[in-house]
């Protein structure tokens, strides 16, 4: 979830700790940033009383000072701390319940734990039988490293720990001498135990420098993606695992033994997914995976490249150079993962990801089980594409969860063809299906379920006010605009549920209903007013301006167009579902279309023939 989003989710006093810190980070910055300065004048010097879209924007501006200051503050709260930002920067616990937290915890304080006991008679077995510089005399090596860092405190009567600076050469030495992240950490663990409770306590830490907001009503944690970001960096981590396990699906068996083998891990009898998740599990610098790690070793820079190349095409990254040099190659396929979030959540509508998710539940009954498994979800929590979006769980991450053999078996069900990227094509099916329910927009507005069946559009006499919804936001996100699913589902309350929400700037806003008629005209004004109202109460209560209401419908009676234009409360627009279809296809038959939301706030009945030849 967006910073923007989760400041719009918690209340005054649940984010006041982020206040606080980001006031404190910016306050000491000011001096030496004109940029910062500026921004804070603008705000009065007062960061607590900004706004959201304030907030967010002194973020942007003080992200570097703001990365360094929770480095050095994550330094001095030890491993406790390091162990609980591993869990909560990792892909879908960005929205969990405490109690969930606590239990990720202690069960990866027991997998830490199970794995220092495996290590320990290896590393403290006697080192001098050999000079072969071997996986086990590399972990011995680390270790009486990591201990002299650790304890050499005390020799100056100072408590014992790792300094920034200290972690820092460590951490250059275990790049050198190949140890894996897990072999890291239970090596730490050893010579610095890590704590198994008081996770309550060490989130109160982490809450007071800024990196998460907690709900004490809901009982639930909020990490933004901005800061997960921050963290990723601050570990290292050069993509997030989702996006290693996409490229890990693209291996063959033998490049997968490869990399195992590169760190003498054992790989007989190992079964393909086995070797996906233990490579994930190892924290390995994707960066060496590529280049080096996943080739035979008599492989030259050439037959490298060229296997980067087809990783590439691959993993469809559309890059306008694919680069001539090995570090040029692995570096555009990182960064094109790193940047592809919302990249992908555009390549598929709202409506088109609840397709395939839908389909994919029928064919593949244990998908549920999968992700949650996969991205560390609540086995009690309900899953939903609303609730994926605000995860950060694209359709492209649903697909990679699903292994090679079973994404075939569903490409075949689905007659799809076998040539090209199964997952790809797999998507470009369900982009196609939402295509059909604009084509067939008027319909869905009239509810004429009949024709819709004759046009081969597959829904159910029950759906069609959904998909009327769904269609319709599809439309006015490929006119340009903002359509706000984080946004709508974070403010959303059980009574208060708007349609749409439309993002003009992170505090505008426009709110829309989309209303299915099967005969006549809508008429119904009083009872959709307020609706309406309603909701701009609700979202105005969290900091938005609401500078329009818009309301799409087949037709509109001439009372309900006369309310809406003599209502002093709401400024409503009000458009014929034909009249925005016609709009949506004047748009695409123009080669530069220009399409403001402007054109929508003009209130009362708009002129969708004058708005459509003015594009």
């Amino acid at each position: 979830m967006k910073l923007k989003n989760v400041l719009s989710t918690v209340n005054q006093i649940e984010k006041s700790k982020f206040l606080n810190f980001l006031d404190k980070v910016c306050s000491e910055a000011a001096g030496r940033d004109n940029e910062i300065s500026k921004k804070i004048k603008n705000i009065d010097g007062q960061v607590k009383n900004a706004s959201s879209g304030e907030v967010t924007e002194l973020f942007k501006v003080v992200l570097p000072y703001l990365e360094l200051s929770i480095k050095e503050e994550l330094s001095l709260l030890g491993a406790q701390a390091n162990l609980l930002i591993n869990i909560i920067s990792r892909d879908g616990n960005c929205i969990a319940r405490i109690a969930w937290v606590e239990a990720l915890y202690e069960k990866e304080w027991e997998n830490i734990n199970t794995h220092a006991q495996f290590l320990k008679p290896i590393i403290l077995s006697d080192a001098t039988d050999s000079n072969l510089l071997n996986q086990d005399k590399k972990l011995r090596i680390y270790y009486e490293c990591f201990k002299e860092a650790y304890f050499n405190d005390e020799k100056l009567k100072r408590e014992a720990k790792i300094s920034n600076d200290e972690r820092g050469i460590l951490n250059v030495l275990a790049v050198q001498l190949d140890i894996a992240n897990d072999d890291k950490i239970a090596i730490e663990h050893l010579v610095a135990p890590i704590h198994k409770s008081d996770v309550l306590a060490c989130l109160d830490s982490l809450r007071e420098i800024g990196l998460l907001f907690v709900s004490r009503k809901h009982q639930t944690v909020y990490i933004p993606d901005e800061i997960v970001s921050i963290l990723h960096n601050i570990q290292n981590k050069e993509v997030a695992d989702k996006y290693l396990l996409r490229i890990l699906r693209t291996f063959s068996d033998a490049e997968l033994s490869n990399v195992l083998k590169s760190h003498e891990k054992k790989i007989r009898g190992v079964e393909r997914d086995q070797k996906i998740k233990m490579i994930i599990q190892m924290g390995l610098s994707v960066k060496k995976l590529i280049e080096v790690e996943m080739h035979n070793q008599d492989f030259n820079i050439n037959e490298r490249k060229e296997r980067l190349k087809k990783l590439i095409e691959d993993l469809d990254i559309q890059a306008e150079r694919i680069g001539s040099t090995l570090d040029e190659r692995s570096s555009i396929i990182l960064e094109t993962l790193k940047n592809s979030s919302d990249i992908e959540f555009n390549s598929l509508s709202a409506a088109g990801y609840k397709e395939m998710y839908n389909c994919l539940q029928e064919l593949l009954p244990n998908l549920v089980s999968v992700i949650k498994t996969d991205f560390e979800l609540e086995e009690t929590q309900e899953l939903d594409v609303e609730k994926l979006r605000s995860l950060g769980i694209t359709p492209h991450d649903i697909l990679y969860l699903i292994n090679n053999n079973e994404i075939k078996d569903i490409r075949d069900k689905l007659n799809i063809s076998p040539r090209g990227n199964t997952r790809l094509l797999i998507l470009e099916n369900f982009a196609g299906a939402t295509d059909k329910l604009i084509e067939n927009y008027e319909l869905l507005a009239t509810r004429d379920f009949i024709k819709l069946k004759e046009n081969d559009v597959a829904v159910t006499e029950a759906e069609i006010g959904v998909k009327f919804e769904e269609a319709t936001k599809v439309i006015l996100e490929q006119l340009g605009l903002t359509v706000d699913e984080d946004l709508r589902r974070a403010s959303n309350s059980a009574k208060d549920r708007a349609d749409i929400v439309i993002s003009l700037t992170d505090e505008d806003i426009i709110i829309g209903e989309a209303k299915t008629l099967k005969n006549g005209e809508f008429a119904k004004y009083s009872t959709t007013s307020r609706q309406i109202k309603s909701y701009v109460t609700r979202y105005e209560s969290i900091g938005k301006r609401v500078t329009q209401v818009l309301i799409i419908a087949p037709s509109f009676s001439s009372d309900f167009i006369e309310s809406a234009e003599m209502d002093t409360e709401v400024n409503i627009s009000l458009l014929e579902a034909k009249g925005l279809k016609k709009i949506f296809e004047a748009y695409n038959s123009k080669r530069n279309p220009k399409f403001s939301a402007k054109l929508l706030t003009k209130g009362g009945l708009l002129k969708a023939d004058l708005i459509a030849k003015n594009i």
